[in-house]
């Protein structure tokens, strides 16, 4: 691969990579817990990767980002995509942007260790929202 520096990057297009990237972590946790059917499993994954399910998760861990990992979901949050699906609040679409630009950013940086202490704080927060809640 080759290296031109994640800063060079728009934050749409980091956002583009980082979906991928949480999708990727999300459908290897729910692997991980079971054999299930396929259309489960898409069902499952779908329900975890919604705009509204990305934008809980950055509240998980909002207080737990760096200076400079805050700049860049800030930067992914204020992007302007052009549309929002219609399903969707505009508020949760504009904080799942800045999620998945944020995990854009730190995959291109090679910070896979940093993803893996992110996604399990917001896996934690998950688990411990359905059983609360």
């Amino acid at each position: 691969m080759i290296d031109i520096g994640s800063n060079s990057y728009s934050p749409l297009t980091l956002a583009f990579l980082g979906d991928t990237v949480y999708d990727l972590l999300v459908r290897s946790d729910i692997i991980s817990q079971a054999n299930r059917p396929v259309k489960d499993l898409h069902a499952l994954a779908s329900s975890m990767v919604c705009a509204s399910a990305q934008a809980q998760a950055v509240k998980a861990i909002l207080p737990l980002l760096s200076e400079e990992e805050s700049e860049v979901f800030k930067r992914g949050r204020n992007a302007h995509p052009g549309s929002t699906p219609k399903n969707q609040s505009g508020q949760d679409y504009h904080y799942a942007t800045g999620l998945e630009c944020l995990f854009g950013k730190l995959w291109l940086d090679g910070r896979h260790d940093r993803i893996n202490e992110l996604y399990n704080i917001i896996k934690e927060s998950c688990d411990g929202n359905e059983k609360t809640g």
